[in-house]
C-alpha cells in the first residue's frame, strides 16, 4: 500500500480522499492556498504545506509547487481528485518522471482520451458510435482553414454544436443554428479553448435536440481485470453543467446496460486503462452516442457507491498501490436508487456566485442520507474556486423513496450567510415532470422550469 500521498485538491473531494486514506492506513499531505488554511482536510491531514496564494494558477495549478511538496514530505503518490490538474497529461507525466505514483491513468492514456477527437476516433473504430454526423476529415479541415469553413463543408444539417477538443465541465462549446452565426461561433470557441485549455483545436457534431446524458462507470487495475458498474443519468443540467445525477437511469433495458458496459470494458482493454473512469454518452431514441471519456473520479461517484456498495476511492488507491482488482463482474450487484444534488454557493435565480462567511450550518441526516462537504458553521467560502460547496446524496429501495428522502433532506439543510441553490434543487425535486421521470433530457431546466 502507498505509505503517504499528497492530496492535490481542495474542498469535499480532498476530504473524501483523506477519509479513504485513513481507512487504508495511508498518511496524507494536504497542500493548500493561503486562503484555504481552515479547510477541513487541511486541519485533519498528517502534514500540510502551503503552495501559494489564492488564485488557482498560483496554487492548485502550480505543478512545481505540488511536486516539491511531495518531495519535501517523502510522499510516494499524488492524488489529483477532480478538476484542476486531474486530467492534465503533462502533470501526470511530470509526476511519473519525478518518481511518484500518479493516482489515475498513465499520462499517455490521459493524453489519448483527453483529446476528444482521438477518443471519438478510437470509439468509432471499436464499433461504438459517436454523435451522428461525426466525420474525422471534416474536423481536421475545420482546424486547418477555419476562416473559409462554411455550411458546404459540414455534410450535416443545422443545428450543430462546436466543441473544444480539450474542453470539460460544460465549458468550451457553442450551439449554432444558422449559417450566418457559424464563423463567429468558430472564432469564439477557438479563443475560449485557447484561453481555458491552452489548445484551440475544435470539432463539430450534429446537435441532438432532446438527448439524455448517460454515463458508465468503469474500474480497471491495469493488469487485465476490468469491470463496469451501473450507469448514471446526468441529464439535469444548466448550460451543460450537471446539477442532479441519479442511478440507475430510467428506461435502460438490462440487455442494453450489459452491452454498453461490456463495450466500455473492451475499450479499457484496448487502451490499457488503469484506475477509475467514466464513459459519457448522449442517449436519444434508444441509441447511445459517445461524447467523451473522463479519466478521473467523477463528482457524482457517491451515487454509484450507494447502490453497489463499492468504495470507488478506496479501490482507486488500492489500484495505484499495485493491488489487483478483486471484484469480479459477476459479483457486481446493485440495489435501489440513488440521487445526488450538487449544492452550489450561488443565487438560485440569477446564478451569480456567492462567497462569504457561513453564519449557521446544519447538515441533514436520517436513513439513506449522505452529506459530503468541507463547509461548517464559521467557514468562509472564498471567491476564487468552483461554486460547489457540497453534495447531498439520498438512497432508497425505489426512486420514489429516494426522491422523498431528498425532498426532506433539502428542507433540513441549512446554510446561512451566503446564497445557495437549495431552493432550485427543491423546485426540481418537487416538480411533477421530474418525479414521474418523463420528458427528462438535457434541456429539462430550460424547457420545464424556464432556466
Amino acid at each position: 500500500m502507498l505509505e503517504k500521498i499528497v492530496i492535490a485538491n481542495r474542498g469535499e473531494i480532498a476530504l473524501r480522499i483523506l477519509r479513504a486514506c485513513k481507512e487504508l492506513g495511508i498518511k496524507t499531505v494536504a497542500v493548500y492556498s493561503t486562503i484555504d488554511r481552515a479547510l477541513k482536510h487541511v486541519l485533519l491531514a498528517d502534514e500540510t504545506i502551503c503552495i501559494g496564494p489564492p488564485p488557482a494558477t498560483h496554487s492548485y495549478l502550480n505543478i512545481p509547487a505540488i511536486i516539491s511538496a511531495a518531495e519535501i514530505t517523502g510522499s510516494s503518490g499524488i492524488h489529483p481528485g477532480y478538476g484542476f490538474l486531474s486530467e492534465d497529461a503533462d502533470f501526470a507525466e511530470q509526476v511519473e518522471r519525478s518518481g511518484f505514483v500518479f493516482i489515475g491513468p498513465c499520462s499517455e492514456t490521459i493524453r489519448l482520451m483527453g483529446n476528444k477527437i482521438s477518443a471519438i476516433t478510437i470509439m468509432k473504430e471499436s464499433g461504438i458510435m459517436p454523435v451522428p454526423g461525426w466525420n474525422y476529415e471534416l474536423n481536421k479541415n475545420i482546424n486547418k482553414d477555419f476562416s473559409n469553413f462554411s455550411y458546404q463543408h459540414l455534410h450535416i444539417n443545422y443545428p450543430i454544436i462546436i466543441k473544444s477538443a480539450h474542453g470539460g465541465g460544460g465549458r468550451g462549446m457553442c450551439v449554432v443554428r444558422k449559417e450566418s452565426d457559424l464563423q463567429d461561433a468558430i472564432q469564439m470557441i477557438r479563443t475560449e479553448a485557447k484561453n481555458m485549455f491552452n489548445n484551440d483545436t475544435i470539432y463539430v457534431e450534429q446537435y441532438l435536440e432532446n438527448p439524455r446524458h448517460i454515463e458508465i462507470q468503469v474500474l480497471s487495475d491495469g493488469q487485465g481485470n476490468i469491470i463496469y458498474l451501473t450507469e448514471r443519468d446526468c441529464s439535469i443540467q444548466r448550460r451543460h453543467q450537471k446539477i442532479i445525477e441519479e442511478t440507475p437511469a430510467l428506461g435502460i433495458s438490462s440487455e442494453m446496460r450489459q452491452y454498453m458496459g461490456e463495450s466500455c470494458v473492451k475499450i479499457c482493454y484496448k487502451i490499457g486503462y488503469r484506475g477509475v473512469g467514466t464513459f459519457e454518452f448522449l442517449y436519444e431514441n434508444n441509441e447511445f452516442f459517445f461524447i467523451e471519456m473522463n479519466t478521473r473520479i467523477q463528482v457524482e461517484h457517491p451515487i454509484t457507491e450507494m447502490i453497489t456498495g463499492i468504495d470507488l476511492i478506496r479501490e482507486q488507491l488500492k489500484i495505484a498501490s499495485g493491488y489487483t482488482l478483486d471484484i469480479k463482474q459477476d459479483a457486481v450487484t446493485s440495489e435501489g436508487h440513488a440521487i445526488e444534488c450538487r449544492i452550489n454557493a450561488e443565487d438560485s435565480h440569477n446564478f451569480i456566485p456567492s462567497s462569504g462567511h457561513i453564519t449557521r450550518f446544519h447538515a441533514p441526516g436520517g436513513l439513506g442520507v449522505r452529506w459530503e462537504s468541507h463547509i461548517y458553521s464559521g467557514y468562509s467560502v472564498p471567491p476564487y474556486y468552483d461554486t460547489m460547496i457540497g453534495k447531498l446524496i439520498c438512497f432508497g429501495k425505489t426512486r420514489d423513496i429516494a426522491i422523498a428522502r431528498m425532498k426532506n433532506a433539502l428542507s433540513e439543510l441549512i446554510i446561512d450567510g451566503i446564497n445557495t441553490n437549495i431552493e432550485l434543487q427543491l423546485k426540481i425535486i418537487t416538480d411533477e415532470v421530474f418525479q414521474k421521470g418523463r420528458e427528462i433530457n438535457i434541456h429539462y431546466l430550460k424547457n420545464k422550469l424556464n432556466i
